[in-house]
């Protein structure tokens, strides 16, 4: 048997080999048997060339194309999304029609949220006769990619059945946006995300894919704990893993802040976030010891909470934990003025109030509806303290008298209508006017909640206090919309008047769900009461 025989052999039981891991989805096995044979044909074609051997060397080529093809579908199993665009690359310098190969190129970039370099992969690959035998599944991809890439560029997100639905069924399909929005230096910590136009409530400022989460049920209060660690630990397993595998990825997380130097930080353009965004002047070998990744997180993780929670439709022991690159860059305020809405594996961020050029964009880490002492509680549990204008003043006004006893009274019983009425007395000897009002009355909310929602207390109080909307209207002003907020508004206007004012509604609505709910999916869900 001569050596070039001997070598075909060798080829040939390589490549068997490689397809049956192939077949079998055993993806690791498959790249190694592929990249054995990938380097012995690689060793053929120089060893032809010297020959001049065209049909032999013909031959090796189309071999080598195939397996460069079938190693990125192995690689792209294991979302080795960089190593099997190298080797798309590599097999479409041999042919650059190559129906496999640019079908994995193409599902590798709509992976990857990059929907125009996706969808030309994918009419390069109608050309193909192949195409025909593959027809209904090429032409759902190129539809996909068409959508995809309006959504990436519009906006134009509808949720609205599946929201009306309950969040039944398959999550709706999402696109990574950025809207008007840019990153600057901010006064409340390092840098944020700020607005580059007056913003309607209710509109997007950014859809953004997870590097990686971890989410479960938590068990009973004597395990949940250990539960939890278990869960960060496997959290930070898959973020290491992203950044090993996708030099992109590393680089993005890299920009996060580790909770030091903040006011020295670089602030990245916005358009490095974008998913096609050119990828040669970046600094792709930036490497991050796992110190670094470990900061990263804790600074930067964002915690499903239950909002969060409740708009997923999850329980009360559901714990979530991710990391959005982009979203990170939202600084926490208490008197916030956009939300989240988390979709799969994608964060939706839209403004809960009108928000003005310039201004910047931020939502709240924790519960705002609350007193300053327990927002401050919860602050330290995140490792940051709140300095907004709101805490400030509620700091302020913490050391006068009448809010220490309204305080006390809270605590032993006070009827709640009653403490209503006396915090509003108070602010009106204090001339506590405009915005201030709206502070004082978020963070005794749950006195105001439970005082328009007794019919009792109302009997008593309900000529002394102010009237339902003029409250809501007040606290949207300063911490956004709340569905909380939305259901006492309607409640509190059906009593009062027996109309149901769907205006109001609407708009307090739009805030809270945001415009991916249109209008007549957002009646519905005011109609039915689903908050």
């Amino acid at each position: 048997m001569t050596e070039l025989e001997m070598a075909e052999e060798q080829m040939q039981q390589l490549r068997s080999k490689a397809k049956e891991h192939l077949l079998r989805e055993e993806w690791e096995d498959s790249i190694l048997a592929y990249s054995h044979f990938i380097n012995l044909c690689q060793d053929q074609i120089s060893n032809t060339q010297h020959h001049s051997d065209p049909e032999n060397l013909s031959k090796l080529h189309k071999s080598l194309c195939l397996g460069l093809s079938n190693r990125t579908e192995a690689r792209s199993r294991l979302r080795e999304f960089d190593e099997a665009l190298k080797d798309c690359e590599q097999s479409l310098k041999i042919e650059s029609t190559h129906f496999k190969t640019l079908l994995c190129k193409g599902k590798i970039l709509l992976n990857l949220n990059r929907y125009s370099m996706a969808l030309d992969c994918f009419k390069t690959a109608l050309l193909d006769p192949q195409a025909n035998e593959n027809a209904e599944s090429l032409n759902g991809y190129l539809e996909k990619c068409k959508k995809l890439e309006f959504l990436s560029r519009t906006g134009g997100f509808d949720l609205s059945d599946w929201i009306v639905n309950k969040y039944r069924g398959k999550s709706p399909e999402l696109a990574e946006y950025i809207g008007a929005v840019q990153i600057r230096k901010s006064v409340i910590s390092g840098r944020g995300l700020f607005a580059t136009k007056n913003i309607d409530a209710g509109t997007l400022v950014l859809v953004t894919k997870a590097v990686a989460t971890e989410r479960g049920i938590l068990p009973s209060e004597d395990s949940g704990e250990n539960a939890q660690l278990v869960m960060w630990k496997n959290f930070i397993d898959k973020v290491t893993s992203s950044i090993a595998k996708c030099p992109r990825t590393c680089y993005l997380i890299s920009t996060l802040s580790i909770g030091e130097d903040e006011d020295v930080l670089e602030v990245p353009d916005i358009s490095l976030f974008r998913p096609e965004a050119e990828e040669e002047s970046r600094d792709l070998d930036k490497k991050l010891d796992m110190a670094s990744i470990l900061n990263i997180l804790d600074v930067n993780s964002l915690v499903e909470d239950a909002v969060s929670a409740k708009v997923l439709g999850r329980n009360s022991d559901y714990y979530g934990v991710g990391l959005w690159v982009l979203a990170s860059f939202i600084n926490h305020s208490c008197i916030p003025n956009a939300r989240r809405l988390h979709v799969g594996d994608y964060v939706m961020v839209h403004v809960s109030r009108d928000v003005k050029a310039g201004e910047e964009i931020t939502f709240a880490y924790h519960d705002v509806l609350l007193p300053l002492d327990k927002r401050r509680e919860m602050s330290n549990s995140w490792g940051f303290q709140c300095n907004c204008k709101r805490c400030k003043f509620e700091e302020e006004m913490s050391e006068k008298q009448e809010i220490r006893e309204i305080e006390i009274g809270l605590e032993r019983g006070i009827d709640m209508g009653g403490a209503v009425y006396r915090l509003e007395e108070c602010m009106r000897r204090c001339v506590v006017r405009g915005k201030q009002k709206g502070y004082l009355r978020a963070s005794y909310w749950s006195a105001y909640s439970e005082a328009y929602g007794s019919q009792k207390s109302m009997k008593r109080w309900g000529q002394r206090i102010p009237a339902v909307d003029a409250v809501v209207d007040s606290l949207v002003e300063v911490v956004g919309s709340d569905e909380r907020l939305l259901k006492v508004l309607i409640e509190g206007l059906n009593k009062s008047s027996g109309v149901f004012d769907k205006e109001r509604a609407l708009k307090l609505g739009r805030g809270v769900y945001g415009k991916v709910v249109k209008k007549q999916a957002l009646r519905t869900l005011l109609e039915i009461g689903f908050f």
